[in-house]
This record gives structure tokens, sequence and C-alpha cells, in this order.
């Protein structure tokens, strides 16, 4: 197959790997991991979220979960509240220095949008997101969830 020839499968396999590799450099100039990001995202989303409950949503096994939280928590940007009815499960909450954190990487995924992007007028984009929504959905991913976090298993 030549490159003139290259299907739409293959062009999202390009895009989505150059932009994965480029967000994961702007967010490493913030001391995170792409999926530290994802599980920052997911605590701030749904505060009290318990740590059984952010593997199954991540689609990751629980032990990869701890450690992500571990170093996280270590970091002074997720607590741990031990729940009142089962003292085994663990709760998280974002820090106040989590909360800024992800407002910084809130930043820099507008920064990472707006350029990789750059190439489309308003309505294009618009008109491609609604396109790419609605692959999503017909392959059910898990909106706001990427599959990728299933490679860290």
């Amino acid at each position: 197959m030549s490159a003139e020839s290259s299907g739409i499968a293959f062009l999202l396999s390009q895009l989505g790997a150059h932009a994965a590799m480029q967000f994961g450099a702007r967010v490493e100039e913030l001391g995170l991991t792409p999926p530290l990001v994802g599980v920052l995202r997911m605590i701030s989303a749904r505060p009290g979220l318990s740590q059984q409950q952010l593997a199954r949503e991540l689609g990751l096994l629980p032990s990869k979960v701890v450690t992500f939280v571990d170093d996280l928590e270590r970091r002074g940007l997720v607590t741990r509240t031990r729940g009142t009815r089962d003292r085994r499960v663990q709760h998280l909450t974002l820090t106040p220095e989590g909360t800024e954190l992800l407002e910084e990487v809130r930043a820099v995924i507008a920064q990472h949008e707006a350029a990789f992007c750059q190439a489309l007028a308003p309505d294009e984009r618009a008109q491609l997101k609604a396109f790419l929504e609605r692959l999503a959905s017909s392959h059910q991913l898990t909106p706001g969830v990427h599959p990728g976090y299933r490679a860290l298993r």
C-alpha cells in the first residue's frame, strides 16, 4: 500500500500516536505522564471515587492504580480517606495542590489541542470532533477514558 492510499484507520492511528507523543512531552514538563493525567482528571471529575472504582473505570489492574495513587499521594496531589462503611475502601480526592496542577494540565491540554488542530478552521474542528465522537461511540469506547490504559495492565 503506498503512502498516498493510506486509509482512515491508518491516518487516525498515525495522528493518534503523534498527538500522544506530543502530549506526553508537554505534560512531562509538569512532572507527569499521560496515565497520571488521566488518573488526576478522573479523581477530579468524581471526588470520593474509590481506588477499586477508579481501576474499573480505567480498565486497570487495582495494583497498578495503587502504584499511581501512591505516586500522586507522595507528591501531595491526592489524599486517600478510609471508607466509613468499609475501612478497606480508600476514597480519593485531589488536594489543593492537585487541583492547582490539574488547572495547569488543562491549560496544556488547550494549547496542545490548538496546536494539533491549527490546520483546521473552527467549523471544521467542530465537525471533525462530532465525527470522531460518533466513531468512538460506535466502537463502545468510554468517553474520556483512553483505551491505552489496557496496555498498562
